[in-house]
């Protein structure tokens, strides 16, 4: 497992989001979020900026419905733009080029007969994750709490013909590409397993911008759909490839954060995560 990355980092940060979550209306102080924790005000103010990038009264800016409404708003210039100038399928991710390819129904009913499939788990700044990948790029990456029996298994159901072998190493050099303690230039490689309808959904969110908000009516807009707003929401939960197909990026008309394949806490960490980075590159 890679060592970039303190699991115990982010649980501290998890648990503080937690906490800041469900106390926002009262506006928790540092002490406060601290004691919950068990840590001292120093101690949470400097582990949760060196990861964030911002401070826990920062981010308690960020938990509000207000500042979702207005990145909303903000996101309709960009997301016209991006309709008039067309969806190229491709997107960026800080430096690393994001390009993607489908699977073909007749290799989707072969079940991968005669693939390897490569899995190996490694640590993220989201906590572990599991990756999965062929020879023609990456297929999987589910972040994992207590339940990493039932995503091997997940994985392996969408390939069931298909050799596999386990390979923790690269999923260790997957993780520091995808999540550069500073950002290099370079490529990645997705293979999608979905529908056209789906792979329109998720080639029009890999368009989009860090740290950017949509909601599931803007994204409906930007994928050719303007009114097929419950199969846009069908189309995010069943995104197999967390964090680089930012589905975490789509959130309520109301502002709300919603629900999240690997936990709303872990999706507010991550918005947390990309609004910090976008903040320090803005400097």
């Amino acid at each position: 497992m890679s060592e970039q990355f303190d699991p115990k980092q982010y649980q501290i940060v998890a648990c503080a989001i937690r906490y800041i979550r469900d106390n926002a209306a009262n506006q928790p102080e540092l002490r406060e979020i601290a004691a919950t924790v068990g840590l001292s005000e120093h101690y949470l103010q400097r582990t949760f900026s060196a990861w964030a990038g911002i401070s826990p009264k920062r981010f308690l800016q960020y938990l509000t419905k207000e500042h979702a409404k207005q990145a909303l708003q903000q996101s309709s210039d960009t997301l016209s733009a991006a309709l008039d100038a067309g969806l190229s399928g491709s997107g960026r991710l800080h430096d690393l080029m994001i390009s993607c390819e489908a699977m073909t129904p007749g290799e989707i009913k072969s079940g991968g007969l005669g693939v390897t499939l490569n899995y190996g788990i490694a640590s993220t700044p989201f906590g572990l994750a599991l990756f999965g990948w062929t020879e023609r790029g990456l297929c999987y990456l589910a972040f994992l709490d207590a339940d990493k029996d039932g995503r091997l298994q997940e994985l392996f159901n969408q390939w069931p013909n298909a050799s596999t072998a386990e390979d923790n190493q690269y999923a260790d050099l997957l993780a520091r590409k995808i999540f550069p303690g500073t950002p290099q230039p370079g490529k990645l490689h997705l293979l999608l397993r979905g529908t056209n309808f789906q792979i329109k959904v998720w080639e029009a969110l890999l368009n989009t911008e860090q740290g950017q908000f949509l909601s599931y009516s803007q994204l409906a807009g930007i994928a050719g759909s303007p009114k097929a707003q419950r199969a846009i929401g069908s189309a995010v939960a069943a995104n197999n490839i967390g964090y680089l197909i930012p589905c975490h990026r789509v959130i309520r008309e109301t502002g709300e954060s919603g629900n999240y394949r690997w936990g709303a806490e872990r999706k507010q960490a991550i918005h947390l995560w990309e609004n910090g980075s976008k903040s320090t590159s803005e400097k």
